[in-house]
């Protein structure tokens, strides 16, 4: 389908190469997509535990998650600007996706991509804590 729809991109120049590309692309897409739903699955059920241990912890909780918001959001200041500011919109400002990329003129990708590159920096630099 993707071929077809492609068709008014063709330049007569190496049909096979370029049937062969698309199909390479959208097979490197799947897999990505694969990868970033079972990532959004592993996260969901984390969240899942993490209320339920939430709700059964003392009074002392809130106070612990503003510490932990202030610390990270101390920590950014670290971030390059571009990770910074898409961490800052999904995670504190609870934008989707989409509200992002509408708001900084990019494609939904691009936003996906920023987000996973971010998390990716955190775990380099603030190594394996619950960021």
């Amino acid at each position: 389908m993707q071929i077809y729809l492609s068709l008014p991109n063709y330049r007569s120049e190496g049909l096979k190469t370029w049937m062969t590309r698309i199909a390479v692309n959208k097979a490197i897409d799947f897999k990505r997509r694969q990868k970033r739903q079972r990532e959004e699955l592993t996260e969901s059920i984390e969240g899942i535990y993490a209320s339920d241990a939430l709700a059964a912890e003392s009074a002392e909780t809130p106070v612990m998650e503003r510490e932990q918001k202030s610390q990270v959001r101390r920590r950014m200041r670290e971030m390059p600007g571009n990770y910074r500011g898409v961490i800052e919109a999904y995670y504190f400002e609870e934008k989707s996706y989409q509200q992002i990329a509408d708001e900084q003129g990019v494609a939904l990708k691009s936003v996906e991509s920023k987000l996973y590159r971010a998390k990716q920096w955190m775990r380099k630099h603030w190594g394996e804590e619950p960021w």
